[in-house]
């Protein structure tokens, strides 16, 4: 006998269709394929052979139609059986072939065909039963043969497996022996498992824990699902106690209902009861697997439903039992499912006697459609079905084209295989794109936690960050500035532990450091970010100087620092605010900024931004006139350039004694004097004292010579930003020994003088006269502070020669590096902040030793105000200088200016010389202008 998987028909081989047959299969066909939209309900069809042709009567000649080619059919499947001649070809047409047409219909499909079943119910041995029947059409329809998923039951498997159980007369017993099995069906508890012996104690420990995890947490979860009272866990249990077969509320429990099903305890039920249950379980699996969720594209690709083919089903048979079956259990729950049965018997089921000619298949179906919710309603035994049968004596023209087998329609495009995987694909690289846009190796949000919030604009890494997972600028040669941010983010953990430790009882503040901490170009050799680096310097001293005084103090305040990055020229402030604004929202205990570095146009939107948050700020060195005008929280520690300006004249006039001024001014890289507010006011400014004094004021740009201020005896004063001063002193190299004889530079130049590496590169015959915010912060000024006991000055000395603090340590003996322009000037503004707050906590009585402190007992607004109110008379007692505030404005009254000279610029061991100063040092007194005698 040839395998029919390797068989090919006779060419010259017809297969031939009963009359009515194209009519049945165009029928099938539109039942088969499944909307696009809900679902279709299905009949039960049942075909009726048609009656034997009497001896002596010719037989209708059926419709010869060409026969389609047979495809490969796995072993032990349905197509395998009748239908099929001995030789592999067609089986010779008679009038009760019909059923074997249909399997050729629904199993020869290119590639997707129908998922079906075929039971021949006079095949069947003695014996068999409904569940019998049913295990046999779950093993046919779990096959993965169909050219799509393999159906899954769920409820089905659990109830026979329940059927197939023998528990002990003993119900105790019988319980327990239950349990365990359907505990081990989820899964083997590794009950096998020994606790572990051997090693050391915290091994054995460990081992004996994980042991009883294994063991007890599989029970707990089984015993949670069983139960049926958490949503989402044990859905299929529950399923089994909300259906209406068995009464399954009388037993309380899913355990107690499965016992009833077991053997012995099930021979107290109906067997249509027991019947219904396994059939309904069946179905509602069926409806499982056809149902349509819009998050699962892969449900979307059950194109066709499948079908349960039963042949030679008599009345009264174990098939005529199940077809009964059917339509009790769907008229009795209400729920529709995607079974299409079809039954062949030799005669009409009693339900039903008349059956439609089947060439009226489509108008049987019709009829029976517009007839079933009436049906149903009353109850009918007949209501699912359609009877069919072919008329032997029927005739008609044979039908166009041959025998076409069904395939599944395909599946919507966006629920192909490939698409999950080319979403996934999309996402990952629109994820990786929005990603690489916002942030960068560099510069990316904490995995671990903390105040981290950064985005990349324009290359730039603007945000803000309390951790060492997110450091700013990883620019060669800017190590010293990644130091100190290291340094902060230690400090900011020790503090966290302290205030911890403390239960909360001292006062606790953030303050936000912001700057220009990336963006400038630089050299390898060239540290680009001194005033950026000093500021920070100084607001890791005033956090240092907390923590020591914590250690001798319950009620000390701590100091908590975001440091936020403004980029370049603080041109992306307003994005960095933005962030800073949810941070405040967020965090109670943030309030005030420190920093903002240059004065700008964008500096000023910055001070605009942070005023309508309620955010005030605490400006080290911003100097330019008029700027709190911005903000009525701005606070300045540094003196106007209207001061600075009346120092350089008053200097010129007094100690020069020159009468006629020589003024450049520079404002950076892509920038103006509109936009650069710290170089407009001063030139403003100095063209209004001067007045006719100035002969020469002119924009000086890298590149332009200065030939002509060779010898030049009156003052040259440079005006303008740092970055170019150095291309400004190289200009002055072609004057030889003709230098100018007073070069006097604005406060900016501080961050030049700051750069070894810059300065060696400048000629050594052209002194350097420059003006300077911080002069009584100097080591000179320190140490002589210290001498006559300047308590305030005296511990800020310590504090920055400590080996766990600045790197390197200031002022010491054995190593004298200088403390840095900006360092003193940050820590008062940090300090003077601090101290506000301790102030108000004492008037609050939030000062005892026992008293939690609640951060949102003040708020930023009112930590200014005490600020204010402190300096309002004697002023608060800075490093850099007295500080006092007039009612009306921000900026400071009479402070600390100095200016300072260098002989030799590329002379960088030596210190710079103070020449000259003007403002108050310590007490509140009429400001003078002094000038220092120096010995040369």
């Amino acid at each position: 006998m040839r395998d029919v998987t390797t068989s090919r028909p006779r060419p010259s081989q017809r297969e031939r269709v009963p009359v009515g047959g194209t009519e049945l299969l165009a029928l099938l066909t539109r039942l088969l394929r499944r909307p696009r939209r809900g679902d279709r309900r299905l009949p039960l069809l049942w075909l009726v052979r048609p009656a034997p042709v009497p001896a002596g009567e010719p037989a209708a000649a059926p419709v010869a139609v060409p026969a389609a080619a047979p495809v490969a059919v796995p072993a032990g499947h349905p197509e395998t059986g009748a239908g099929a001649s001995p030789d592999g070809g067609p089986e010779p047409a008679t009038g009760t072939d019909l059923m074997a047409l249909l399997r050729r219909f629904l199993g020869q499909g290119q590639r997707r065909r129908v998922p079906h079943a075929v039971l021949d119910v006079a095949a069947q041995p003695p014996g068999t039963d409904v569940p019998a029947l049913l295990r046999d059409l779950h093993r046919q329809l779990s096959l993965e043969a169909f050219g799509s998923a393999r159906l899954r039951f769920v409820h089905y498997p659990l109830a026979d497996w329940l059927m197939h159980q023998s528990l002990g007369l003993s119900a105790d017993d019988g319980r327990s022996a239950l349990v365990r099995r359907l505990r081990d069906r989820r899964g083997p508890r590794g009950a096998t498992d020994a606790v572990p012996a051997g090693g050391d104690a915290v091994s054995i420990l460990s081992q004996v824990v994980l042991w009883l995890v294994r063991r007890a947490v599989p029970g707990v979860v089984f015993r949670v699902a069983v139960s049926g009272r958490v949503p989402g866990i044990g859905r299929h249990y529950r399923w089994f106690m909300r259906q209406q077969y068995l009464a399954p509320r009388q037993s309380v429990t899913f355990l107690g209902f499965a016992e009833r099903l077991t053997a012995g305890w099930r021979d107290g039920e109906q067997p249509d009861q027991v019947a219904k249950l396994l059939l309904h379980a069946f179905l509602e699996d069926l409806r499982q697997a056809y149902r349509r969720r819009p998050w699962r594209p892969s449900d979307w690709r059950r194109t066709a439903y499948p079908v349960l083919l039963l042949d030679n089903v008599a009345p009264g048979s174990l098939g005529h039992v199940l077809v009964r079956l059917l339509g009790d259990v769907r008229t009795e729950t209400g729920r529709n499912d995607p079974l299409l049965v079809v039954a062949a018997a030799d005669v009409p089921p009693p339900e039903l006697p008349v059956p439609h000619p089947l060439a009226d298949a489509d108008e049987a179906y019709q009829e029976w459609s517009e007839a079933l919710a009436e049906m149903r309603r009353l109850r009918r035994a007949a209501a699912w079905l359609v009877v069919l049968r072919p008329d032997a004596a029927e005739t008609g023209p044979p039908p166009r084209g041959g025998l076409r087998p069904f395939s599944a329609p395909e599946p919507p495009w966006w629920s192909r295989r490939f698409l999950p995987a080319a979403v996934a694909l999309t996402l990952v690289v629109a994820g990786g794109a929005w990603a690489g846009s916002r942030w960068a190796p560099g510069c990316h949000p904490s995995p671990t936690g903390g105040r981290v919030s950064v985005q990349v604009v324009e290359g730039e890494c603007v945000g803000y960050s309390d951790r060492a997972t997110q450091i700013f600028n990883n620019d060669p040669g800017q190590e010293a500035l990644r130091t100190v941010q290291e340094r902060i983010f230690a400090q900011n953990r020790a503090a966290e532990e302290v205030w911890e430790r403390s239960d909360h009882r001292g006062p606790y503040l953030t303050l936000v450091y912001l700057g220009t901490l990336t963006g400038n170009r630089t050299r390898a050799d060239e540290e680009s970010y001194v005033s950026e680096r000093e500021e920070l310097e100084g607001m890791a001293t005033a956090q240092y100087a907390l923590l020591q005084e914590s250690a001798g103090a319950d009620g000390a305040a701590l100091l908590r620092i975001v440091v936020a990055n403004g980029g370049r020229q603080m041109r992306h402030a307003d994005r960095a605010v933005a962030m800073l604004a949810d941070l405040a929202r967020d965090d109670p205990t943030v309030l005030g900024v420190v920093g903002l570095v240059e004065s700008r146009l964008s500096t000023a939107r910055a001070l605009r931004e942070l005023n309508r948050v309620g955010l005030p700020v605490l400006a080290p060195t911003l100097s330019a006139d008029r700027i709190d005008a911005n903000s009525r929280l701005y606070l300045q520690v540094s003196a106007p350039n209207t001061d600075q300006v009346a120092m350089v004249e008053s200097y010129a006039r007094q100690v020069l004694k020159v009468g006629e001024a020589h003024v450049y001014w520079t404002t950076g890289e892509d920038s103006s004097l509109t936009e650069d507010l710290y170089v407009g006011t001063l030139v403003d400014g100095l063209r209004q004292r001067f007045g006719t004094r100035i002969t020469r004021l002119e924009e000086w740009h890298t590149g332009r010579r200065l030939t002509a201020e060779c010898g030049f005896g009156g003052l040259l004063f440079y005006a303008g930003r740092w970055s170019e001063f150095d291309g400004f002193l190289r200009a002055l190299r072609e004057c030889g020994d003709n230098p100018p004889k007073h070069l006097v530079a604005d406060d900016s130049v501080n961050r030049y003088m700051a750069n070894p590496g810059l300065r060696a590169a400048a000629p050594g015959n052209v002194p350097v006269t420059y003006v300077s915010k911080a002069a009584l912060g100097t080591c000179a000024a320190l140490r002589a502070a210290e001498a006559r006991r300047d308590e305030a000055r005296a511990s800020f000395l310590t504090w920055i020669q400590a080996d766990n603090l600045l790197d390197p340590p200031r002022c010491r003996p054995d190593r004298p590096h200088p403390v840095g322009e900006r360092v003193s000037l940050a820590y008062d503004a940090s300090m003077m902040v601090v101290r506000a707050l301790e102030s108000l906590a004492a008037r609050l009585h939030h000062a005892g030793p026992r008293q939690r402190w609640e951060p949102n007992s003040v708020n930023p607004v009112g930590v200014h105000a005490e600020v204010l109110r402190q300096n309002a008379g004697q002023g608060y007692p800075g490093v850099a200088g007295l500080i006092r505030y007039p009612p009306d404005s921000g900026e400071p009254v009479d402070k600390r200016l100095a200016l300072l000279r260098v002989e030799r610029v590329p002379d960088v061991a030596t210190d710079p010389v103070e020449v000259y100063h003007c403002g108050t040092a310590d007490r509140p007194e009429p400001a003078t202008c002094v000038a220092v005698a120096t010995t040369r």
